[in-house]
């Protein structure tokens, strides 16, 4: 079971609103971090290799980060199953 999600969003990016409302019906909570508003959160999307969002960053119950790049919903279900 994930313990932490992050999803790298912007605002012109249609998969990046699918991808939060699909988590909002799973009831899954969720740290949107919004490139085009954030330097910072630019440049951390940049250092996981990312040129285009969502960037999903899901930290596990053993402290492991899985970087999922784009709306992967089997990926994100695997991980994300309780």
């Amino acid at each position: 079971m994930a313990t932490k999600v992050i999803i790298y969003t912007q605002e012109t990016c249609p998969p990046c609103f699918a991808e939060k409302e699909w988590l909002r019906d799973l009831n899954i909570e969720f740290e949107e971090r919004d490139i085009r508003k954030n330097q910072e959160f630019m440049q951390e999307v940049m250092a996981l290799g990312a040129s285009a969002t969502p960037v999903t960053v899901i930290t596990d119950e053993y402290n492991k980060e899985h970087v999922i790049m784009g709306f992967k919903e089997e990926e994100l279900e695997s991980l994300l199953k309780k």
